[in-house]
């Protein structure tokens, strides 16, 4: 039986190993954003210890106008964080979503070509069928004709 051999399966290979490293990086954009979202998360709780600290200190018994002070900058020194950790995340987010378009582009691409190897194994089988019918159909005739030569 003759052997079936995909003449662009390097080129197949090789779209299997786009995909594997575009899921990798998808992969490594989701920690990424998981990570930024987690010190998002961590900035945000500590500029609110900040604000109930101010709260405190302005509904103690005497008023200490220079922690109050000093707890009113870091609360806006921490705001400032907050936000441009906000932009941190959003551009995570956005790094995500291109590695995921990325990666579907990908995955498309593979199974593209997954198809057309499919189509050409189909096409192969066919091929091969249509071959050993005619072998047959061969066989059957060189065995009539043998027979018609002795019978004749």
């Amino acid at each position: 039986m003759a052997k079936f051999s995909y003449r662009m399966q390097n080129i197949l290979e090789i779209k299997e190993k786009m995909e594997t490293q575009a899921k990798n990086e998808f992969a490594a954009a989701v920690m990424h954003l998981s990570e930024e979202e987690e010190k998002l998360s961590t900035k945000v709780h500590y500029r609110q210890k900040l604000e109930e600290d101010g709260r405190e200190l302005l509904l103690a018994d005497r008023l200490d106008i220079l922690k109050i002070d000093e707890n009113k900058k870091m609360v806006s020194f921490a705001g400032e964080q907050v936000r441009a950790q906000t932009i941190q995340v959003r551009m995570a987010e956005k790094r995500l979503e291109e590695q995921r378009v990325r990666m579907q582009k990908a995955m498309q691409e593979r199974k593209t070509h997954e198809i057309l190897k499919e189509k050409a194994f189909e096409e192969f089988k066919m091929e091969l069928k249509a071959s050993e019918g005619k072998e047959i159909d061969e066989m059957t005739s060189y065995t009539y004709g043998q027979k018609t030569k002795t019978n004749g």
